[in-house]
């Protein structure tokens, strides 16, 4: 299937230059899923009527589960067969063996097999199990099985970080065979917050080499989210080489990429479009434009000149507008007014070019934390700001956040309700017993096996402590600070439920309770682990089915990033700016969240602690600022509106 977008880059060879392969951006991830799933049901279908099996290959990890849930609609309510599929997985875990939480057997049934009229026996998957020194033929049966076939019908992939298809890892040839290989540790790292610890992370895996995955007839990687949007302009855009195994797919005559409009932000036709081709000169784009001609050049706005426009793609702007100077004055003015010491809105005050209403003056507020911690480390100096200026505002975390706790950290909190017993004489045979349990449980503990239920009540109310403590620092009275507890996150696993009614239901009502007049979300689609995009989806349907009651009429919804990221200058609408003690006010708020410091059970590639992660990004935007050429503050905090 030729997606609308390919068909459209047929006649317009001035993307081609730019994009080496066949490039799809959708809306959505959801929307993307859908359209990849119906190009397979396609071939299955045509197969079945030409009475031939289709060898589909399939991928793990989080790209391709919307994709198999299309599949498993499809065949519930379309009647789509799959007795004539034939699977071969791309890859697995070495050590691991198939009924282990991370392995891509067990993925592969929970997610796709278990749900579908497919014969387990055509469904293959590399064994992990095997001894090293049987490694070598098996490799070799997995792909003569798949030639005598006459090879792969479709090759569905995912991408790693460090540009990996399959586990072909950097440094892997173009003509690489099924293997067993190690593990980069850019992999490994990412892996982590599955296995509970990246000590836990198998070193080596399985994986279909490169060779086979260029001789499938038909090829779709998938991307979804920010994080991705580097590593996939390199290989979309950048040259061929062995250190990024996905850029290989350049060479391969019917493959493309599918992508939502996050992870497809850093290829040129999104970045720049105006090298590409024709735009319409609308403020935002030219704010886009202008903004990022200065941070290219190293110039602040008010000092580039016509010749900065004609030399770098931007002399329809000059001729639209007829001088730099002109421009300049026009993109430096909306920058400054994006810039307010008061995010709730000045009081008394001409608001006519501040991002925020003056009235009403004393607002109610609700702030949505995916975590017991986003709240402060993503905005927590406007929180601070928005207290300190009288509004009403009101905390509402969403999830637990009972799995980011470590189990000693859960074990010493346990000993201390003992310890707190015996030390005033509270005999409580349930405590005892309480402490017994846990004790015997966290000791024979197997690495990333899930916790008990009650372990999980445990760790859920030291993060809930931690965020009451928070808000008490910042000046939140306890009857606005809300603990909705959404049954989506309450898996004791990495992997979640799919939002469901009680989700929607649970955030809606917080709305309808508060009925405020601005509503701050997490907007971080950068988030690794995905709860803050989740959160965010039950949000924004929430804030859809009230839209029509008379209170939302004034509400409005600014949605601010996470410890990952932050927004592009030319889309902050907000941003408020931080003094060097508002910084360390903020960090000391940070520090109330005592199990998330030194060493966290997800910490990722990133080192840093979440208070540095969230300074040096509030640093990093108030220097974009300053470099601008407005005012130097020594941090700032951002937001973009979503007009519902």
């Amino acid at each position: 299937m030729i997606s609308e977008w390919t068909q459209q880059a047929d006649q317009r060879p001035e993307i081609l230059s730019f994009e080496k392969i066949p490039t799809a951006i959708y809306g959505s991830a959801d929307a993307a899923s859908r359209a990849v799933a119906e190009e397979m049901a396609q071939i299955i279908r045509q197969k079945q009527s030409e009475g031939r099996p289709a060898v589909l290959g399939l991928a793990t990890g989080s790209s391709p589960k919307k994709v198999y849930a299309e599949l498993i609609r499809m065949h519930r309510q379309e009647g789509l067969s799959f007795r004539n599929v034939i699977t071969f997985n791309l890859d697995e875990y070495h050590s691991l063996g198939p009924d282990a939480l991370q392995s891509y057997h067990r993925f592969m049934r929970e997610q796709l097999f278990d749900h579908i009229d497919i014969d387990p026996a055509k469904c293959h998957i590399p064994d992990g199990t095997l001894p090293f020194q049987e490694v070598h033929h098996f490799c070799q049966q997995y792909e003569q099985h798949i030639n005598d076939l006459g090879g792969l019908d479709f090759q569905l992939l995912g991408i790693g970080r460090n540009g990996h298809i399959g586990f072909n890892e950097p440094g892997s040839h173009v003509n690489s065979r099924t293997r067993l290989i190690t593990l980069d540790q850019t992999t490994r790292n990412d892996a982590a917050t599955e296995f509970g610890g990246l000590a836990n992370v198998p070193r080596k895996a399985i994986t279909l080499g490169v060779r086979v995955i260029m001789q499938a007839k038909r090829g779709v990687l998938l991307a979804w989210g920010e994080h991705k949007a580097a590593i996939v302009k390199q290989a979309v855009e950048g040259p061929v080489t062995e250190t990024l195994p996905a850029s290989y797919l350049q060479g391969h005559p019917n493959v493309q990429f599918v992508l939502d409009e996050s992870c497809a932000a850093s290829l040129t036709r999104q970045k720049t479009p105006w090298l590409v081709d024709a735009v319409e000169w609308t403020p935002q784009m030219t704010k886009k434009a202008v903004t990022y001609l200065a941070l290219t050049l190293g110039k602040p706005i008010l000092k580039l000149t016509s010749q900065d426009y004609n030399e770098h793609g931007l002399s329809d702007l000059l001729a639209l507008h007829g001088q730099a100077y002109d421009i300049n004055i026009t993109v430096f003015n909306s920058l400054q007014q994006t810039i307010t010491g008061w995010p709730g809105g000045k009081p008394h005050a001409d608001d006519t070019n501040r991002p925020e209403r003056a009235n009403p003056a004393r607002k109610r507020v609700l702030i949505f934390s995916p975590h017991p911690d986003d709240d402060i480390i993503s905005m927590g100096g406007t929180f601070q700001r928005l207290v300190d200026q009288g509004h009403e505002v009101h905390v509402a975390y969403q999830t637990s956040g009972n799995i980011a706790v470590a189990d000693d950290e859960a074990y010493r909190f346990i000993e201390f309700v003992a310890d707190f017993s015996r030390e005033f004489g509270i005999e409580s045979e349930e405590v005892a017993d309480i402490l017994l349990y846990s004790h015997h449980f966290l000791k024979n503990k197997k690495a990333s096996e899930k916790d008990s239920d009650f372990v999980r009540r445990v760790k859920g109310l030291i993060r809930r402590g931690e965020a009451k403590a928070t808000c008490r620092f910042v000046g939140i009275p306890p009857e606005q600070v809300h603990f909705l507890n959404m049954p989506f996150y309450e898996t004791g696993l990495v992997q979640k439920k799919p939002l469901a009614e009680a989700d929607y239901r649970i955030v809606a009502e917080i709305i309808d309770k508060v009925q405020p007049h601005q509503i701050y979300a997490a907007g971080d689609l950068a988030d690794p682990h995905g709860t803050h995009k989740v959160c965010l989806d039950a949000v924004f349907e929430a804030v859809r089915r009230l839209k029509d009651e008379p209170f939302m009429q004034q509400c409005w919804v600014w949605l601010y990033k996470g410890a990952w990221d932050e927004w592009d200058i030319d889309l902050i609408e907000m941003a408020v700016p931080m003094s060097p003690d508002q910084v360390m006010r903020k960090r000391f708020g940070i520090f109330k969240h005592q199990s998330q410091k030194d060493g966290v059970v997800f910490q990722g590639s990133d080192s840093r602690e979440f208070w540095q992660r969230a300074e040096d990004r509030n640093r990093t935007t108030a220097g974009l600022y300053n470099q601008l050429g407005l005012a130097e503050y020594e941090a700032m905090e951002a937001f973009v509106r979503w007009r519902f």
